[in-house]
């Protein structure tokens, strides 16, 4: 229960993380309406809050949210772009993801 709800957590920061850039890039990119910025930032401000509710220390959170975050950009990219991810931004993906489950999940011993 404790994996699922840390991963429910990483996705929700991910959402606010990617959402709210994405808003601030078409404010200043595409020309948008300027409440597209405040709204991004103030989604992006959720996203720092969101990140706190992780139970790990503050460098292994962030480790990890990186390759959770690869991984989400490219889906945000394909559903919301249409930018088609090739196999090595796929397999580039799994690599990362692999590698942040272990710096997160591994179990430790006490020292």
């Amino acid at each position: 229960m404790a994996v699922l709800k840390s991963l429910t957590i990483f996705l929700l920061a991910g959402i606010c993380e990617i959402g709210g850039g994405y808003l601030i890039w078409l404010w200043l990119k595409e020309d948008k309406s300027i409440w597209y910025g405040i709204i991004g930032g103030i989604i992006l401000a959720l996203y720092g809050i969101v990140a706190t509710w992780q139970t790990a220390n503050f460098g292994r959170v962030y480790a990890t949210y990186g390759g959770i975050f690869i991984v989400l950009s490219l889906l945000w990219a394909w559903k919301v772009d249409g930018f088609r991810p090739d196999r090595y931004d796929i397999i580039g993906a799994l690599i990362a993801l692999i590698g942040v489950c272990i710096i997160y999940y591994a179990p430790r011993t006490i020292q």
